[in-house]
């Protein structure tokens, strides 16, 4: 499941991108995919790097992969460890609503890009994470910890004020939304309902099949409810 439109993204053969907070690296595993990028991943959970490795280490197995290389970190978001002005693109996709301090945060992915290195900084949208937080008031803990939902004009504020140029924005994952309607109806930690386990197969054979149908009707419910707003900036 990818969140961020590469396609909006000026990425050039032999550039270092960095996914912080990369789980276990779908977007590592996708900016690998693409002509000699080294693509670096880096979280604090070592469950979810050690899956990201396991899907890399497959990609490297299959041939799925641009020619270029991987690396995996153990990292703090508001602590980096990597020098300034280190990577061509930054990509910090569903992490700043888990961060207490968001404007520390903001500085690192700031500080280890490079000059007119591409920032892309994907969170929930506002009104469908809202629903989940009226449907199941221990939606925010059961989801890993949400700590605050964003207004798009907020975080693009939030975002500007640490030096980085707007240049704009897109919604993701229309199909999505129900769901955690519906798993925040049932329990959000209920994965067992026959509901949730039903539309979870569904989502699922959506992700590897991408039927064309499918494809189609979640660009449709983007721009209404996608789940995920995605802000793309650019250092100066």
């Amino acid at each position: 499941m990818i969140t961020v439109d590469f396609r909006r993204m000026n990425i050039q053969p032999g550039w270092k991108i960095l996914d912080i907070g990369s789980g276990p690296g779908r977007h590592t595993a996708a900016a690998y995919g693409l002509e000699r990028v080294t693509a670096i991943g880096a979280d604090l959970c070592h469950k979810d790097l050690l899956s990201a490795r396991e899907r890399l280490e497959n990609h490297d197995m299959m041939g799925w992969h641009g020619g270029g290389s991987w690396g995996l970190s153990t990292a703090d978001i508001t602590r980096l460890p990597f020098k300034d002005q280190a990577f061509d693109a930054v990509i910090c996709s569903e992490v700043m609503e888990h961060i207490p301090n968001d404007r520390a945060a903001a500085a690192e992915l700031v500080r280890v890009a490079k000059p007119g290195a591409d920032v892309v900084v994907s969170v929930p949208r506002f009104w469908p994470e809202k629903i989940c937080w009226w449907l199941a008031k221990d939606y925010s803990h059961a989801n890993q910890g949400h700590v605050r939902i964003y207004k798009k004009n907020e975080l693009i504020r939030m975002l500007k004020a640490q030096g980085l140029e707007y240049k704009g924005y897109g919604y993701a994952h229309g199909l999505h939304s129900p769901f955690w309607w519906l798993k925040c109806l049932v329990g959000p930690t209920n994965d067992q309902h026959p509901a949730v386990k039903l539309y979870h197969r569904f989502l699922v054979w959506d992700i590897m099949e991408k039927p064309l149908f499918t494809r189609f009707l979640d660009r449709m419910l983007n721009p209404f409810m996608g789940k995920s707003l995605v802000l793309y900036f650019r250092k100066p």
